[in-house]
């Protein structure tokens, strides 16, 4: 696997299509976002990382301040932008309610979210996936995105619910801009 990796390592999906970069989620204000298990452009632990690459399959914790008055729903996006993909890889998606402040570790697991959590589609099944990036092809990071919305996802997407349709499908729904946006960084390697 370590020769894909290579043969791959200058393919990398980029910065331009993550959901940061939409329009419609877009805003004005700032969300500061915070992890107690990295900092912004470190290492995620092995307990973050995918169970392929000998991880635990486990959310970092997180945490944010700074949502404006007004926010109906905070929209959680988790991207690969190294992923050898033509987009990034989606690795999260999870609507909150806008009065959490906090998740903790394990918080997006498909199968116990936590309270004020609802997890949509990601890049393969519900919930939380964990970094798990070709052996061989250099450094990942993985993007945290929390966008504060002022108007709550329709409860239908292109004729499903949230939960069923494809993450492209719920972004393209979003009307925005955004009221504001928070970011934090890791990093992956294998």
């Amino acid at each position: 696997m370590a020769i894909l990796g290579t043969l791959l390592k200058n393919k990398r999906a980029g910065e331009a299509r993550l959901a940061w970069n939409l329009p419609s989620l877009a805003g004005p204000g700032t969300i500061a976002l915070t992890s107690t298990d990295f900092a912004d452009g470190e290492f995620l632990a092995p307990a973050h990382a995918g169970r392929r690459a000998g991880g635990g399959n486990s959310s970092p914790a997180l945490a944010w301040t700074g949502v404006p008055d007004g926010t109906a729903q905070l929209l959680l996006v988790v991207q690969d932008v190294d992923s050898p993909t033509g987009t990034p890889f989606v690795h999260c998606v999870a609507l909150l309610e806008p009065g959490l402040t906090a998740l903790p570790t394990g918080a997006l697991d498909a199968d116990r979210p936590a309270a004020g959590v609802r997890l949509l589609r990601s890049g393969m099944g519900r919930g939380y996936l964990g970094p798990e990036p070709i052996k061989g092809h250099g450094q990942h990071r993985y993007v945290f995105q929390l966008f504060a919305l002022a108007a709550a996802v329709a409860e239908t997407v292109g004729g499903a619910a949230p939960e069923a349709a494809r993450p492209k499908a719920v972004l393209g729904a979003i009307q925005g801009p955004s009221l504001a946006r928070g970011r934090l960084d890791g990093l992956y390697q294998r």
